[in-house]
């Protein structure tokens, strides 16, 4: 189907792609000060999911700093952050036993008292709700599939809303071209690896003076326990077992609301050995004995999976682009060492949404909004990322029990003076494509198979996740060459999409004698996580935005 389609436009003042908590502190923000100044400032916002929350996966335990610079009443207005941390533990683990790290002095800037254990989803409901109060469009279920330029290359908007377009690529009977948002700047929100912002990256070299992005890929379940398992505030991360020194990650577990809990699994995806499988990992760590006893007799009731930024201060790529910005996620702010990113996104969101504020006051449009790099360059979001900035890359360089020694000391000297660290600055060298070793090198991993109650396999999972594609539309994750998984990367790295993805959607098939191979995508079972995009040995893998409103519908992750 030719992209020659006229479509209906739409002006504003700032056109903002992804409902998660960076776009909706900037859509709020931007509302604010025209209030402030009794101005008017159009504000569109565009979420993928079929509501706003329903992409949204973090663990999460936030931060309330940007909270309380965007709403200081934030309590009395009933924002979803009702379980303050009570307990804070820290464990190494081995097969079947731990050792609390309670002796450890980790700087206090790790530490979790003060902070809240929410659903990151039902906190972005929440300020959907305060956004739309305040006179932001709120438009769920329409996917930001294009951008528009302006004559001088300038972004002008996006197209959004394009619906019924056969599994040919032709137009099916309900059809809908879509329209075009335009903005006189257009914030990009769409988190980790966001198809638009990979596309801005390339065309404007926003990476070309930083380092490689580093991900992980972050798998969580929601439980809900006995009153006799459940601490109310409880708060416990682990690594180790089951990963081996070499690979980096870690686990979490959070006790909040109605006797949930909240845990999850992160595997740092620059690991090496092409046959584990992070899916398999998370389920086998379930089985541990200091995870084990929390959960049973209890349900799980909610699954899901997520890319998570992870190169921090090195990888952030220049913020701006003639007529938009990249915030949040789609830039990278998690800090990586505190397991938290959310309160950065809505912080760098606010930043922007002051300069464009500014600039549009003063008239100008389509422009480079060089003030919210000033801002952010400023801002304690930088200053943050710089004090952890050596952790991930000592990790990388020396495994996790050495690489977290002296990231501990690194980070904690940098806190006291400001961002001094006897190492400089090191860097991430290559991409989380590029770790990837090849299978001759490796022994296959035999995962134990799940028991149904701790354990579980991917397709009921995925099941839990109320994931949805149509049948009839044109898979969204394409193959640059579609011969390269079986001629290739089969051989080579024992094809491992198949593996690294939380969902099914990648399978190896063979003939009734075992020959032939062939490969297989089951796009329907997408959760939109993009490990695959991140981590494919070949980068020949593209995930793109599929028609709004598909993908998982999660209720409170």
């Amino acid at each position: 189907m030719t992209e020659a389609v006229e479509r209906e436009a739409m002006d504003y003042d700032v056109v903002i792609v992804g409902g998660g908590p960076a776009g909706l502190a900037a859509a709020i923000r931007l509302k604010q000060q025209a209030e402030a100044a009794g101005a008017e400032i159009s504000v569109a916002l565009l979420e993928k999911g079929s509501e706003v929350g329903a992409h949204i996966l973090s663990g999460a335990v936030i931060d309330p700093i940007a909270m309380n610079e965007l709403f200081p009443n934030w309590k009395e207005l009933g924002a979803p952050l009702e379980t303050p941390v009570t307990e804070d533990k820290f464990l190494f683990l081995g097969p079947q036993g731990e050792l609390d790290l309670g002796f450890v002095p980790f700087p206090k800037f790790v530490l979790n008292h003060g902070n809240y254990i929410a659903s990151l989803a039902n906190v972005c409901r929440w300020l959907a709700t305060q956004a739309e109060a305040l006179g932001v469009e709120v438009y769920p279920g329409m996917a930001a599939s294009q951008l528009v330029y302006r004559e001088d290359g300038s972004v002008k908007g996006v197209v959004a809303g394009v619906f019924g377009v056969g599994k040919d690529g032709q137009p099916k009977p309900d059809y809908q071209p879509g329209i075009e948002l335009n903005g006189k700047y257009v914030f990009i929100a769409e988190g980790a690896r966001g198809y638009l912002a990979k596309q801005l990256a390339a065309k404007f070299g926003l990476e070309d003076n930083c380092d490689p992005q580093k991900f992980g890929i972050g798998l969580k379940e929601v439980w809900q326990i006995p009153d006799a398992a459940f601490v109310p505030g409880y708060v416990q991360h682990t690594f180790g077992w089951p990963l081996d020194n070499a690979t980096g990650g870690g686990s979490f577990m959070y006790h909040f609301g109605d006797n949930y809990v909240a845990l999850g699994f992160v595997v740092h995806l620059n690991y090496k050995n092409p046959w584990l499988s992070p899916f398999d990992e998370f389920q086998r760590w379930k089985q541990h004995p200091s995870v084990r006893k929390f959960l049973e007799g209890g349900k799980r009731i909610a699954y899901g999976a997520r890319a998570i930024t992870e190169g921090g201060y090195q990888s952030v790529p220049q913020l701006h682009f003639p007529g938009g910005v990249l915030i949040g996620c789609s830039a990278g702010f998690v800090n990586l060492p505190r397991i938290k990113g959310s309160h950065n996104a809505m912080k760098t969101g606010m930043l922007a949404a002051e300069a464009a504020f500014a600039a549009i006051q003063a008239g100008r449009e389509g422009d480079e909004l060089v003030e919210y790099q000033t801002a952010y360059d400023n801002s304690w979001v930088k200053q943050e990322l710089k004090v952890v900035r050596n952790v991930k890359p000592l990790l990388t360089r020396f495994g996790t029990l050495a690489g977290l020694l002296l990231g501990g000391i690194d980070m904690t000297i940098a806190s006291l003076t400001k961002g001094f660290s006897l190492f400089g600055t090191l860097h991430h060298t290559k991409t989380d494509a590029a770790s990837t070793g090849l299978a001759k090198d490796y022994e296959p991993i035999v995962y134990p198979k799940p028991d149904g109650e701790i354990s579980f396999d991917k397709l009921s999972s995925v099941f839990l996740s109320s994931t949805m594609h149509e049948e009839d539309e044109p898979s969204h994750l394409k193959l640059k060459d579609p011969s390269i998984p079986i001629s290739l990367n089969l051989p080579r790295y024992g094809e491992p999409a198949r593996l690294y993805c939380p969902a099914g959607v990648y399978e190896v098939l063979y003939d009734e004698q075992g020959y032939n191979p062939r490969f297989q995508i089951n796009f329907q079972n997408c959760v939109h996580c993009k490990t695959c995009d991140i981590k494919d040995p070949t980068q020949n893998i593209v995930w793109t935005t599929p028609q709004g409103g598909e993908g998982p519908n999660y209720p409170n992750m």
